[in-house]
């Protein structure tokens, strides 16, 4: 146990931390402190600076200016290992684990315990056994430590990850979405965990945009936007209005465009859609004209929305989907192209783009047929094709042909934008339209889909940020654990949005 007066002293320190990518400021003097046996609630929207800090943190990143120091002495992570072995560890939202693995194997991987006889070492299974089941027996969980990782439930792995970190000895536990899989016993199972690992003088970072979460858990809020801290407060002394307000500022003047849309007839009509307990008894519509948003935090479901939709996860999902009034059952991605869909992934650099490939190539990847010619792809009349989009959409490039790895993430993003604008197309699905995009290109995409939202094509946005969600939208669908909780019209608050999407109640 750790004493009172413990909890106040300094147990890690950021200050003036500054990282920019490819001349864009993403970090611009940011200080955070932790206090020994604190848990800090780090807050902000995509691309407020929370993931870079925490990849500085953890030594994935170099920073380009600031100091870190754990307990009172400054260091320097090179790598993730380097801030492991000084106890820093950081939990992903994703599990970090081997399901083909033990449960001990997984704890302990990182320091087996061996014998030696005859100089040979030979791994010790009943001392891993007994580390393993006394770690677990902490956190209060039960289980065979020879078990294959796989047989535990989430909840139950996380908690497995959480031990593997105290095994290490961590002195800062960065815990990034860690409830975004679980139900609500096993939150509250994962919250008296961390009040353990308080009372070991265990300092964490809690990132999540929950604030039923937040303000259960946490001892301080730290808040940024846009790089740079925009609030600090004492979450006994603070309300969720005044976390909202600092996290969400005011919008950029000019950044979104007028909606002049003239809506059309139905064209996408989803009823009782489920996938797998991860989206349930869903339904929405979509018509020409309109851009419908949804939204949702991470791991409210809406990573799995347009994949599903778009038949990118097979025959998975059950329920009704009609397509201009007829079923809308992909098999397959190839199979909704044909139909008239089109899909522009979240995960830009891992789903969207072919960085090798020149932005010709890039663009006309779903439709090669429109330009065969024989034997052959009529190279001249894919480029004024395409050079008719990268005029239409402003993209900054030296030609068709250069490489798409060249450009930057937001004219990388009207790239895959342009993809999608072939005749033909009804229906554009588009994940987080600008996710690490600068304000400049969030501007001009924005201004693209309005604009293509005003000659008729019907877009269905799903987006985690409020923002774009609720000034861009025409109608607004919110999702909280796979349900819809709330439906809005244009004209909504960001803050009623983040309210449902978090299942909180305004205050009035």
């Amino acid at each position: 146990m750790i004493a009172a007066n413990q909890v106040n002293s300094s147990r890690l320190e950021m200050k003036d931390i500054k990282k920019s990518f490819s001349g864009v400021s993403v970090l611009q003097g940011v200080d955070l402190e932790l206090g020994v046996g604190e848990v800090l609630a780090l807050l902000g929207q995509n691309g407020a600076g929370k993931s870079t800090l925490v990849k500085i943190l953890g030594g994935d990143y170099a920073r380009d200016a600031g100091v870190i120091a754990l307990d009172g002495v400054e260091v320097h992570f090179s790598s993730p290992r380097s801030a492991i072995g000084q106890g820093v560890r950081i939990l992903p939202q994703e599990l970090s684990v081997m399901p083909e693995m033990t449960i001990a194997e997984n704890i302990l991987i990182g320091d087996l315990p061996a014998t030696f006889n005859l100089g040979i070492s030979k791994l010790d299974r009943a001392a891993m056994d007994e580390k393993a089941k006394s770690l677990l027996a902490e956190l209060g969980l039960e289980v065979n430590p020879r078990a294959l990782l796989k047989t535990l439930a989430v909840s139950e792995q996380r908690i497995v990850e959480i031990a593997r970190a105290i095994s290490s000895q961590a002195k800062v536990l960065v815990m990034d979405e860690p409830t975004a899989a679980l139900t609500e016993t096993e939150v509250n199972r994962l919250f008296e965990i961390i009040r353990r690992l308080k009372s070991r003088g265990v300092s964490i970072i809690y990132i999540s945009h929950r604030m039923d979460e937040i303000f259960e858990i946490s001892d301080r809020v730290l808040v940024l936007r846009d790089g740079k801290v925009t609030g600090r407060f004492e979450t006994a002394r603070v309300s969720r209005e005044e976390v909202f307000a600092a996290m969400l500022g005011d919008a950029v003047e000019g950044l979104y465009p007028e909606n002049l849309a003239i809506i059309g007839k139905q064209v996408l009509e989803v009823s009782q859609f489920n996938l797998e307990k991860k989206l349930v008894d869903l339904s929405l519509d979509v018509r020409q004209g309109e851009i419908v948003g949804v939204f949702g935090l991470i791991g409210s479901g809406i990573e799995l929305l347009g994949k599903a939709l778009f038949g990118a996860l097979g025959n998975k999902p059950t329920g009704e989907v009609k397509l201009e009034g007829q079923l809308f059952k992909p098999r397959n991605p190839e199979d909704a192209i044909r139909y008239g869909v089109g899909y522009i992934a979240a995960e830009r650099k891992r789903e969207g783009i072919l960085a090798e490939l020149s932005v010709r190539e890039n663009t006309t990847l779903p439709f090669l047929q429109r330009f065969n010619r024989g034997w052959s792809i009529s190279v001249p009349e894919e480029e004024q094709y395409v050079s008719r989009w990268i005029k239409q959409l402003s993209i900054r490039t030296r030609g068709s042909s250069q490489k798409l790895r060249y450009l930057s993430g937001g004219n990388q993003q009207k790239v895959v934008l342009a993809r999608w604008l072939a005749d033909g197309v009804k229906l554009l699905i588009m994940e987080e339209p600008t996710r690490g995009v600068d304000v400049g290109a969030r501007k001009e995409i924005y201004a693209a889909l309005r604009d293509l939202s005003n000659s008729g094509l019907a877009i269905l946005m799903i987006s985690s940020d409020v923002e774009e969600v609720a000034n861009l939208s025409n109608r607004i669908v919110v999702l909280d654990r796979g349900r819809v909780s709330a439906r809005f019209e244009r004209g909504v608050s960001t803050k009623e949005l983040m309210h449902a999407a978090a299942q909180t109640i305004p205050s009035h």
